[in-house]
């Protein structure tokens, strides 16, 4: 089977409502650990469900790619860019699945439920225990931290290729191409 020239279109669609939903996680989580105002409530309350719909929308997404597949990265790319693209790719699915787990443990640990919506809420998944809160606190807020990095590294790769290199890799995630890119971005791939 060869590899797509892009990717899918519900693959695309998940990368850029994921993409609008991580960074307002990431935005909501620096507002909730940066104010005891009345709002930290209300970004509370957006910041555990967004996390859980997160999780499963990475999961979903990670089955697309098992079906679909991934387009092919340029024949002529450098091995130490090949290497970054693969490690960042495992890197941002572990961070969509681990963040979300890991806040939820976190909650547990602190007995606070994980209210998704009305009276929904997921139950625990881990005893409560304060050290065990205190650890998984400080994991989330550093992963989260990592994941800000991660982010501005991807655009800065991804700019990288679409005006360095040219070589249409950030055509294979664009939601629109115009129809004189598709066409460069397809003689190229052949």
């Amino acid at each position: 089977m060869t590899a797509p020239r892009r990717f899918a279109a519900p693959q695309r669609f998940l990368h850029w409502f994921m993409a609008v939903c991580i960074l307002s996680m990431l935005f909501i989580g620096v507002g909730m650990v940066s104010t005891i105002a009345p709002r930290y409530l209300v970004l509370i309350q957006i910041h555990k469900p967004l996390g859980i719909a997160i999780l499963v929308l990475a999961l979903a997404r990670l089955s697309l790619r098992f079906v679909y597949g991934a387009p092919s990265l340029p024949p002529d790319m450098p091995a130490p860019m090949r290497l970054a693209a693969d490690l960042s790719q495992y890197l941002f699915y572990a961070l969509m699945i681990a963040m979300p787990l890991i806040g939820w443990a976190m909650l547990s640990a602190a007995s606070h439920p994980v209210l998704l919506f009305g009276n929904v809420h997921l139950v625990p998944i881990l005893p409560v225990d304060a050290q065990e809160y205190a650890w998984l606190r400080r994991a989330h807020m550093c992963l989260g931290l990592a994941f800000y990095a991660l982010i501005l590294m991807h655009a800065a790769a991804l700019l990288f290729h679409k005006f360095v290199r040219k070589d249409g890799v950030f055509e294979t995630m664009a939601p629109i191409l115009a129809s004189r890119q598709t066409q460069e971005v397809e003689a190229k791939n052949l």
